[in-house]
């Protein structure tokens, strides 16, 4: 299993196609948000980090095309799929010339559409570094070691699955709900109440080094962040 499992925004208004499509894309083993409006999906975009876009052409609020530009002139240049009933040459270059990396027309087989998505997280991937930096410290998301003032530091794979969730989104607040999604998700797992609070609890003695200043903040009541509240 991968640290950071391969993240997708779905931004569509058709129920009939999200609902199977996301149930899919959750056995392959994706993580998946669904969106059923423009001004939704550019919130998560906001809020969250994703390594695919797949967007419909016609939203209501914003469409996909809107969503697309908004995307890449904030610079974020992860893959973006197009899924769509415009199928004229003029709509495909004003989809292409908005940013979008694939498209592909309704109706279709969502066998094509794996195919799809797995072509563009793999070309996506190759521009992922494996290594992510925030504040003080390094995780080598393979390794699962964190390096700190000099020090390694070896992780459990749920203590790197948090601390790279934490570090992905450094300086903003996280929810006790979002990381618990984050990590257990769908799976069938049922932690506690209390299995966070300990996870974090373990995560924080092995970051801690004497003389340093403390890496995750707690806000109370509402999750943690790396990087002063």
């Amino acid at each position: 299993m991968p640290i950071l499992p391969m993240r997708i925004l779905l931004v569509d208004d058709e129920e009939e196609l999200t609902n199977p499509l996301s149930h899919l894309l959750h056995q392959e083993g994706y993580q998946v948000d669904v969106a059923a409006d423009g001004l939704r999906g550019v919130s998560l975009a906001i809020e969250h980090v994703y390594d695919l876009y797949i967007l419909d052409w016609v939203l209501p609020g914003k469409n996909g095309i809107e969503i697309c530009r908004s995307l890449r002139s904030t610079g974020n240049n992860k893959p973006v799929l197009f899924l769509t009933a415009q199928d004229t040459l003029d709509d495909r270059v004003q989809g292409l010339d908005a940013g979008a990396d694939d498209y592909l027309v309704k109706p279709f087989e969502l066998r094509e559409l794996l195919a799809r998505i797995r072509a563009l997280l793999r070309r996506g991937s190759e521009l992922i570094s494996r290594k992510l930096t925030a504040a003080d410290i390094s995780l080598d998301l393979d390794s699962q070691l964190v390096y700190r003032a000099g020090k390694t530091i070896e992780l459990s794979e749920k203590e790197a699955q948090l601390l790279a969730y934490l570090m992905v989104n450094a300086g903003h607040l996280v929810t006790h709900q979002q990381i618990h999604d984050h990590l257990w998700g769908d799976s069938s797992e049922t932690p506690s109440s209390n299995v966070l609070a300990a996870l974090m609890r373990l995560l924080r003695r092995k970051l801690s080094i004497d003389g340093m200043p403390e890496l995750i903040y707690t806000v109370y009541g509402k999750g943690y962040q790396i990087g002063s509240p």
